[in-house]
């Protein structure tokens, strides 16, 4: 008499993106000869979930065959040696409802002189996700022109739920929430011009439905750390080399939310500029008296603040409710904000000309504990 032996084996990895269902587990099946005549099967299932694969980056655990024939690259193992860490590097042209996809420029990671619109088509890779994080490893690209608009090449988000602007210049590590519109694709596009080098390394994630991670509503960026570093898109403390002789480095018409994840036993929250210099977002920074920016004397608000500036809901100064929530001009005070939830909002009008030398801002956020 023949006995046969099923083993299952079941490895459920931390998953955060992707919601687990049947059509995301792979199954390997083995068959082991012990002897002659006691044949052992074993039914292997692991989900293909997040690794870090040996290049350290993410990847996805899937077998051997799988990333194989999905285009991507075996990068160490997974799921306790039965599943290949695969990672998922596309360029133009390309296709992928792959959760933790890099969208890189071509010749990566060399940088990249050519001409035209390079594009990754993203699907949704199951009906439960509704959102993408978009993380800037690498962002090089032209700077605006005087203007403040991005012209000469920018990265451009279509087929989303989602406002968002164009976005030029030197952006690593910063990041975009982009909502997905139903099945419908989301296109990431980035418009090069052959004058410039450029480089970029986006990974792209794909959050569920019912993640804790999921940005709110009508947040570009979500921050979910008790205290952290904001900083406007294109922002740098020097002139960019490649950035017209006069005008901004700030960025034209943008109009979007920065969220602020409440931490638990926390009430308040208290904005404050960086350094004396990170902050200059409207006049021109260029004809202030040097040893005023970054005071109160180059700060202003409310009414004097009508085409760029940022937002903070009910704010308290010094201890004190004051009559306006906007906020612009070459200098920051501290803000302190009960109004829930967290939200720093931008705004940048379609003409920076005048803003002559303007970086934009660089704010901290410091999270305050609940009084009892």
């Amino acid at each position: 008499m023949f006995r046969i032996v099923w083993l299952v084996i079941f490895f459920f990895g931390n998953y955060v993106n992707c919601q687990l269902n049947n059509d995301n587990i792979t199954e390997i099946q083995n068959s082991m000869t012990r002897g002659k005549f006691f044949p052992l099967f074993s039914v292997i299932r692991f989900a293909n979930s997040q690794c870090l694969a040996s290049n350290n980056l993410n990847g996805t655990c899937f077998t051997r065959r799988e990333c194989r024939d999905y285009g991507g690259t075996p990068s160490g193992t997974c799921a306790n040696g039965h599943g290949i860490c695969c990672v998922f590097q596309k360029t133009c042209s390309s296709t992928t409802n792959v959760n933790n996809t890099y969208f890189i420029n071509p010749e990566y990671p060399t940088t990249y002189e050519g001409q035209g619109r390079c594009t990754i088509t993203v699907q949704r890779c199951n009906s439960n996700i509704c959102q993408l994080r978009l993380d800037f490893l690498e962002f090089t690209l032209a700077s605006p022109n005087a203007s403040g608009i991005c012209d000469f090449e920018f990265l451009l988000v279509s087929g989303s739920g989602s406002i968002v602007p164009r976005i030029c210049g030197e952006n690593a590590n910063q990041h975009l929430y982009v909502d997905f519109n139903g099945d419908t694709p989301i296109m990431i596009s980035v418009d090069t011009n052959s004058k410039y080098k450029d480089r970029w390394n986006i990974r792209i994630q794909q959050l569920s439905c019912d993640s804790t991670y999921k940005a709110p509503n009508g947040c570009l960026q979500y921050y979910d750390s008790v205290s952290n570093i904001v900083t406007s898109f294109n922002y740098g403390t020097t002139q960019n080399p490649r950035a017209p002789e006069f005008g901004t480095r700030q960025i034209a018409n943008t109009n979007y939310g920065v969220c602020i994840r409440m931490a638990q036993g926390y009430c308040a929250i208290e904005w404050s500029q960086t350094n004396s210099n990170s902050f200059s977002v409207s006049g021109d920074t260029g004809s202030f008296d040097s040893t005023i920016i970054g005071t109160e004397y180059a700060a202003q608000a409310g009414e004097n603040c009508t085409q760029d500036f940022v937002i903070i809901p009910h704010p308290f100064q010094n201890g004190i409710a004051i009559g306006t929530e906007r906020f612009c001009g070459n200098g920051f005070v501290t803000k302190t904000s009960y109004s829930k939830p967290f939200v720093l909002y931008v705004i940048t009008n379609g003409n920076e000309f005048e803003e002559v030398e303007n970086k934009g801002f660089s704010l901290t956020y410091r999270q305050i504990p609940c009084t009892v």
